[in-house]
């Protein structure tokens, strides 16, 4: 870690205070966050002897000017909070997460901005008022790490709600991603242009979830979660009522992209939103769980979309249905959906104080954050730029990881050649074969939640300190698994007088290798960079979202010029010539990342260590088996914490998404 900048030094030093919970003071975890020593408490005692005088039931500052304690009904102790107090090691870390997702996102400066223009006067002869005591005592927080305000201790019912409601939103835009694949050879039957100009509606959506992140991530960090996620599903369901109605072609591919670039919204933010709900024990089920609903997504849309398409209903219907998915989520989520951003429930927290007591030096640490323009720029654009191009980890696994991802878009163009031109099934039949894959990626998911206990022992035995390493074998099992897939497609669909299970059965091949690459070489970025962790994958989902775009648009020539069975057959030894990539990290990754300016490398002393306890549990046949990894990511020095964004996201999250990352989506 060589030539980082002052910014970027502050993000690690603030990493590893909240990494430390044991150089505090540890208390019962039901006591208050704010506990007072003898010191503060005499300081707090001398200083309310100023206070606020009753005046026909308002309160004014006295003469002294000193801005202290509240009236009647409203005893605010004026507990020192900058000196002689210890908190609860939670909060601590809670605090410090919130400041590195806020800084990796949209800033870190708290103070305003400098300005030469003169300072204006006060108006109406008023001289400026002092400034208060001590602006430290009039910030808002958490009443301890049991505050029932605080989303990770709603009652389980209440977040078993939140994560389902939420999990339809986000389906709702995975599924309206492929629906349209469906329609394509009856909208350029209807405006009179060549099919894959049609493919255009399905390129353009996904081109919006490569750039929609760029919006929505910093939103939700300035913001909070709720506005952004009923904003972009309200302008979600307006284009695809205007995809439905359009006149003309252009009209419909406009609309498509402006659809993606909200419907991006929820697979950037919704991460983040678990990340605020689940703590480090339960996130990375929860989130495990959330991704394969996700992914499944765009396989659910063919074979709806092409029952509507024969139907008397029409391709409009695709995204009439669309609009009404949307607009039920709109509903669900207006109504239901509460804040999760502790800094923004902190915020409307101190908004009801002030207006409850008047006292108007009340305010949260989010409300003294002014934007500034070109850090916003340097942590959604440049730097996740800088990653991808000049980080060799990041560029090969994002190369990796793009064509995995185009080829999930390419199958809604290679299955009808398979099995309506093959096997002569209808549009809606046809989109039914894809239920291989969804049963693929459903049995990856299991296979990632079993590996926990396994991942959690290593974890524990390393002082908690992951390594990033261990991700990497069920990424090498998932890309054999998926080049397999490939090849057994290819040579299994060909030809009509093979039964046309066999085909659909290698989806479960290609299912479980898409799911397994996608979930842990996610969490390999995550451990591998830390505090940078949101840019490395903001620039993954860059490139693997152009990738995703562009890759349906030469499917049908490739299919078409060279047959299902070598065109399947180039696929699979491109796949399996990428297998070596997650090979090389699994046994260099380390030495790779010590060379690197954003990777974050553990004492050579910890690495070998580390190397000796794997070789260890090998020897001895510890558990775990081929596939190594979990659900749940590491920062340093604690628990594994894991945010895995669904496709198309861009930070997620974390959004926060990576919440030990000291990025935000």
């Amino acid at each position: 870690m060589v030539d980082l900048d002052a910014v970027d030094r502050e993000l690690m030093d603030a990493e590893r205070d909240a990494a430390s919970p044991h150089r505090y003071a540890g208390r019962d975890s039901r006591e208050i966050e704010r506990v007072a020593t003898a010191t503060s408490t005499s300081t707090s005692s001398s200083s309310q002897s100023s206070a606020y005088a009753r005046n026909g039931g308002r309160r004014r500052a006295s003469s002294s000017g000193a801005h202290a304690a509240a009236a009647a009904g409203y005893g605010m102790s004026r507990v020192s909070t900058s000196r002689d107090l210890e908190r609860h090691p939670t909060e601590l870390e809670r605090i410090q997460t919130a400041k590195s997702q806020h800084s990796g996102t949209v800033g870190r400066s708290v103070t305003s901005r400098k300005s030469r223009k003169p300072l204006p006067e006060f108006g109406a002869g008023k001289p400026y008022p002092p400034l208060l005591p001590d602006q430290e005592d009039y910030v808002v927080e958490f009443d301890g790490p049991d505050d029932p305000m605080h989303a990770q201790n709603w009652p389980i019912r209440k977040k078993m709600l939140t994560a389902a409601m939420l999990g339809y939103t986000t389906m709702t835009s995975a599924f309206t991603s492929s629906v349209f694949s469906a329609a394509t050879r009856y909208v350029a039957a209807e405006f009179h242009v060549g099919t894959e100009v049609g493919l255009l509606g399905v390129s353009f959506f996904v081109l919006g979830f490569a750039f929609g992140p760029t919006l929505w991530a910093p939103l939700s960090e300035l913001k909070g979660r709720r506005l952004p996620v009923v904003v972009a599903m309200f302008g979600f369901s307006i284009f695809s009522v205007a995809v439905a109605t359009a006149k003309d072609l252009q009209t419909v591919l406009i609309c498509r992209f402006f659809s993606g670039f909200m419907g991006a919204c929820p697979l950037a933010v919704v991460a983040a939103i678990f990340s605020d709900m689940f703590d480090n024990r339960t996130r990375g089920i929860a989130i495990t769980v959330f991704s394969m609903a996700v992914f499944s997504g765009p396989l659910l849309g063919p074979f709806i979309g092409g029952f509507i398409v024969t139907s008397h209903l029409g391709w409009r219907w695709t995204q009439y249905l669309a609009a009404i998915m949307g607009f039920v989520a709109f509903g669900l989520d207006f109504l239901f959906l509460e804040e999760t951003y502790p800094p923004q429930i902190l915020v409307a927290k101190a908004s009801e104080l002030r207006r409850r007591t008047l006292n108007w030096g009340i305010h949260a640490k989010q409300e003294e954050i002014e934007i500034d323009f070109s850090e916003l720029i340097n942590k959604n654009f440049s730097r996740p730029m800088r990653l991808l191009f000049f980080e060799p980890i990041v560029t090969l696994l994002s190369i990796y990881m793009a064509f995995i991802y185009g080829l999930l878009y390419l199958f809604l163009t290679a299955y009808p050649f398979v099995f309506q031109g093959v096997h002569h099934f209808t549009p809606g039949i046809s989109g039914l074969t894809f239920f291989g894959m969804i049963v693929g990626q459903l049995i990856a998911g299991v296979v990632v939640l079993l590996q926990q206990p396994w991942y959690s022992r290593k974890l524990a035995a390393n002082n908690g300190v992951p390594v990033p390493e261990w991700r990497l074998p069920s990424v090498i099992a998932g890309g054999v698994s998926f080049a397999a897939g490939l090849f057994w497609f290819g040579w299994s669909g060909y030809r009509a007088d093979i039964h046309w299970i066999v085909p659909t059965l290698s989806g479960i091949l290609s299912g479980f290798g898409l799911m397994s690459i996608f979930l842990q070489a996610l969490n390999y970025l995550v451990d591998a960079y830390l505090m940078f962790a949101a840019s490395a994958i903001a620039g993954n989902t860059f490139l693997r979202s152009l990738c995703g775009a562009g890759f349906p648009l030469f499917a049908t020539y490739m299919f078409d010029g060279m047959g299902i069975q070598w065109a399947s057959t180039l696929l699979g030894c491109v796949a399996a010539a990428l297998v070596p990539i997650p090979v090389i990290f699994y046994l260099y990754g380390h030495k790779l990342r010590s060379y690197s300016k954003f990777a974050p490398t553990p004492p050579p002393m910890m690495q070998r260590q580390a190397d000796d306890d794997d070789e260890e549990e090998r020897v001895n046949g510890g558990g775990g088996g081929v596939l190594g990894g979990s659900t749940e990511n590491g920062a340093v020095a604690e628990k594994a914490e894991e945010v895995v964004p669904p496709p198309g996201t861009a930070a997620a999250a974390p959004r926060k998404d990576v919440e030990r990352a000291g990025e935000a989506v």
